[in-house]
Protein backbone atom coordinates (compact mmCIF):
# COMPACT_ATOMS: atom_id res chain seq x y z
CA UNK A 1 0.00 0.00 0.00
CA UNK A 2 1.20 3.41 -0.94
CA UNK A 3 2.31 5.65 1.93
CA UNK A 4 0.72 9.12 2.51
CA UNK A 5 2.74 11.97 2.21
CA UNK A 6 2.05 15.13 4.57
CA UNK A 7 0.88 17.96 2.88
CA UNK A 8 4.08 19.95 4.38
CA UNK A 9 6.47 18.09 2.79
CA UNK A 10 7.07 19.75 -0.59
CA UNK A 11 7.41 17.02 -3.45
CA UNK A 12 7.11 18.08 -7.02
CA UNK A 13 3.99 17.46 -9.74
CA UNK A 14 5.59 14.95 -11.05
CA UNK A 15 5.57 12.96 -7.93
CA UNK A 16 2.58 13.91 -6.60
CA UNK A 17 1.08 12.17 -10.17
CA UNK A 18 3.12 9.17 -10.23
CA UNK A 19 1.31 9.07 -6.46
CA UNK A 20 -1.58 9.04 -7.66
CA UNK A 21 -1.67 6.75 -10.57
CA UNK A 22 0.35 4.10 -8.00
CA UNK A 23 -2.71 4.57 -5.71
CA UNK A 24 -5.13 4.15 -8.56
CA UNK A 25 -3.72 0.94 -9.07
CA UNK A 26 -3.40 -0.08 -5.57
CA UNK A 27 -7.16 1.59 -4.54
CA UNK A 28 -6.05 3.20 -2.31
CA UNK A 29 -8.41 5.94 -2.30
CA UNK A 30 -7.24 8.26 0.83
CA UNK A 31 -3.62 8.75 -0.69
CA UNK A 32 -5.33 9.55 -3.96
CA UNK A 33 -7.30 12.29 -2.15
CA UNK A 34 -4.17 13.79 -0.62
CA UNK A 35 -1.46 14.00 -3.25
CA UNK A 36 -4.50 15.39 -5.75
CA UNK A 37 -5.27 17.88 -3.18
CA UNK A 38 -1.64 19.21 -3.09
CA UNK A 39 -2.16 18.93 -7.04
CA UNK A 40 -5.34 21.59 -6.46
CA UNK A 41 -4.03 23.67 -3.90
CA UNK A 42 -1.22 24.47 -5.83
CA UNK A 43 -2.68 24.89 -9.31
CA UNK A 44 -6.31 26.54 -8.79
CA UNK A 45 -5.36 29.84 -8.30
CA UNK A 46 -3.71 29.93 -11.45
CA UNK A 47 -6.86 28.21 -13.47
CA UNK A 48 -8.62 30.14 -11.75
CA UNK A 49 -7.01 33.15 -12.87
CA UNK A 50 -6.53 31.75 -16.56
CA UNK A 51 -10.92 31.20 -17.15
CA UNK A 52 -11.61 34.45 -15.34
CA UNK A 53 -9.24 36.36 -18.20
CA UNK A 54 -10.76 33.73 -20.50
CA UNK A 55 -14.09 33.69 -19.71
CA UNK A 56 -15.12 36.53 -17.37
CA UNK A 57 -16.85 35.86 -13.89
CA UNK A 58 -19.81 33.86 -15.22
CA UNK A 59 -19.87 30.48 -13.45
CA UNK A 60 -16.20 31.00 -12.81
CA UNK A 61 -16.51 28.74 -9.88
CA UNK A 62 -18.25 26.09 -12.42
CA UNK A 63 -15.88 26.10 -14.59
CA UNK A 64 -13.08 25.61 -12.14
CA UNK A 65 -14.90 22.64 -10.79
CA UNK A 66 -14.98 21.04 -14.27
CA UNK A 67 -11.10 21.59 -14.59
CA UNK A 68 -10.32 19.47 -12.06
CA UNK A 69 -12.93 17.15 -12.60
CA UNK A 70 -11.85 16.18 -16.05
CA UNK A 71 -8.08 16.48 -14.26
CA UNK A 72 -9.27 13.81 -11.86
CA UNK A 73 -10.59 11.52 -14.57
CA UNK A 74 -7.51 11.73 -16.86
CA UNK A 75 -5.17 11.42 -14.07
CA UNK A 76 -4.62 7.99 -14.20
CA UNK A 77 -3.81 7.96 -17.93
CA UNK A 78 -1.70 10.99 -17.79
CA UNK A 79 1.43 9.32 -19.70
CA UNK A 80 3.93 12.17 -18.77
CA UNK A 81 3.74 13.81 -15.77
CA UNK A 82 6.73 16.12 -15.72
CA UNK A 83 4.13 17.83 -18.51
CA UNK A 84 1.36 18.20 -16.01
CA UNK A 85 1.59 21.79 -16.15
CA UNK A 86 1.56 22.00 -20.32
CA UNK A 87 -1.47 19.25 -19.73
CA UNK A 88 -3.55 21.40 -17.27
CA UNK A 89 -3.60 24.43 -19.25
CA UNK A 90 -4.59 22.73 -22.22
CA UNK A 91 -7.83 21.40 -20.53
CA UNK A 92 -8.61 24.78 -19.28
CA UNK A 93 -8.62 25.92 -22.79
CA UNK A 94 -10.49 23.35 -23.95
CA UNK A 95 -13.51 24.41 -20.94
CA UNK A 96 -12.91 27.63 -21.79
CA UNK A 97 -13.63 26.89 -25.48
CA UNK A 98 -16.82 24.70 -24.54
CA UNK A 99 -17.63 27.94 -22.25
CA UNK A 100 -17.86 30.34 -25.29
CA UNK A 101 -19.53 27.89 -27.48
CA UNK A 102 -22.49 27.62 -25.06
CA UNK A 103 -22.75 31.16 -23.68
CA UNK A 104 -21.29 33.61 -26.38
CA UNK A 105 -24.66 36.08 -26.35
CA UNK A 106 -24.68 35.43 -22.65
CA UNK A 107 -21.41 36.30 -22.28
CA UNK A 108 -21.47 39.67 -24.34
CA UNK A 109 -24.13 40.60 -22.07
CA UNK A 110 -22.18 40.39 -18.12
CA UNK A 111 -19.34 42.63 -19.97
CA UNK A 112 -21.78 45.24 -21.02
CA UNK A 113 -23.86 44.95 -17.35
CA UNK A 114 -22.42 45.54 -13.95
CA UNK A 115 -21.58 43.45 -11.53
CA UNK A 116 -23.85 42.46 -8.35
CA UNK A 117 -21.66 42.60 -6.50
CA UNK A 118 -19.23 45.50 -7.79
CA UNK A 119 -20.82 48.23 -5.13
CA UNK A 120 -19.75 45.94 -2.16
CA UNK A 121 -16.35 45.58 -3.28
CA UNK A 122 -15.45 49.16 -4.07
CA UNK A 123 -15.35 49.73 -0.40
CA UNK A 124 -12.33 47.90 0.05
CA UNK A 125 -10.92 48.09 -3.78
CA UNK A 126 -8.44 50.72 -5.25
CA UNK A 127 -10.78 52.58 -7.92
CA UNK A 128 -7.89 53.40 -9.84
CA UNK A 129 -6.40 50.16 -10.14
CA UNK A 130 -10.33 48.60 -10.21
CA UNK A 131 -10.76 50.80 -13.36
CA UNK A 132 -7.32 49.73 -15.18
CA UNK A 133 -8.75 45.64 -14.31
CA UNK A 134 -12.00 46.58 -16.00
CA UNK A 135 -10.45 48.31 -18.91
CA UNK A 136 -8.08 45.29 -19.72
CA UNK A 137 -11.25 42.99 -19.31
CA UNK A 138 -12.96 45.16 -21.72
CA UNK A 139 -9.75 44.96 -24.10
CA UNK A 140 -9.66 41.22 -23.70
CA UNK A 141 -12.83 40.76 -25.21
CA UNK A 142 -12.57 42.80 -28.72
CA UNK A 143 -9.90 40.12 -29.00
CA UNK A 144 -10.86 36.91 -31.12
CA UNK A 145 -11.04 34.20 -28.71
CA UNK A 146 -7.82 33.10 -30.75
CA UNK A 147 -6.02 36.55 -29.76
CA UNK A 148 -7.00 36.37 -26.23
CA UNK A 149 -5.79 33.12 -25.50
CA UNK A 150 -2.34 33.88 -26.18
CA UNK A 151 -2.20 37.15 -24.30
CA UNK A 152 -3.60 35.84 -21.64
CA UNK A 153 -1.54 32.69 -21.26
CA UNK A 154 2.00 34.60 -22.10
CA UNK A 155 1.58 38.10 -20.89
CA UNK A 156 -0.65 37.19 -17.96
CA UNK A 157 0.11 33.51 -16.51
CA UNK A 158 3.77 34.45 -17.68
CA UNK A 159 4.14 31.09 -19.73
CA UNK A 160 6.52 30.65 -22.14
CA UNK A 161 5.80 30.78 -25.95
CA UNK A 162 7.06 27.22 -26.64
CA UNK A 163 4.40 26.11 -23.29
CA UNK A 164 1.53 28.24 -24.88
CA UNK A 165 2.02 26.58 -28.54
CA UNK A 166 2.02 23.31 -26.85
CA UNK A 167 -0.94 23.84 -25.22
CA UNK A 168 -2.75 25.51 -28.16
CA UNK A 169 -1.33 22.65 -30.56
CA UNK A 170 0.14 25.45 -33.12
CA UNK A 171 3.21 26.49 -34.06
CA UNK A 172 5.53 28.80 -32.17
CA UNK A 173 5.51 31.03 -34.91
CA UNK A 174 1.54 31.49 -34.87
CA UNK A 175 1.81 32.43 -31.10
CA UNK A 176 4.09 35.19 -31.63
CA UNK A 177 2.09 36.71 -34.78
CA UNK A 178 -0.96 36.68 -32.49
CA UNK A 179 0.55 37.97 -29.45
CA UNK A 180 1.86 40.94 -31.36
CA UNK A 181 -1.61 41.42 -33.50
CA UNK A 182 -3.07 40.93 -29.74
CA UNK A 183 -1.05 43.44 -27.93
CA UNK A 184 -1.26 45.92 -31.09
CA UNK A 185 -5.28 45.76 -30.85
CA UNK A 186 -4.71 46.18 -26.73
CA UNK A 187 -2.75 49.26 -27.21
CA UNK A 188 -4.78 50.70 -29.66
CA UNK A 189 -8.73 49.62 -27.22
CA UNK A 190 -6.50 51.34 -24.30
CA UNK A 191 -5.36 54.13 -26.33
CA UNK A 192 -8.82 54.72 -27.32
CA UNK A 193 -9.99 54.55 -23.49
CA UNK A 194 -7.62 57.00 -22.27
CA UNK A 195 -4.87 54.66 -20.89
CA UNK A 196 -1.50 52.95 -21.84
CA UNK A 197 -0.69 49.21 -21.88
Amino acid sequence: MAKVVPEQVYITDKELILLCQQCERERAPQEIRASFRQLYQRYQQRVRSTLYQLCGDRLLDDLVQEVFLRVWKGLPQLRQPAHFSTWLYRITWNVATDQRRKFALLREQEFTSPSSNTEESLENTNLTQLYYQELVQQGLQTLSFDHRVVLVLHDLEDLPQKQVANILNIPVGTVKSRIFHARSAMRKFLEQQGASL
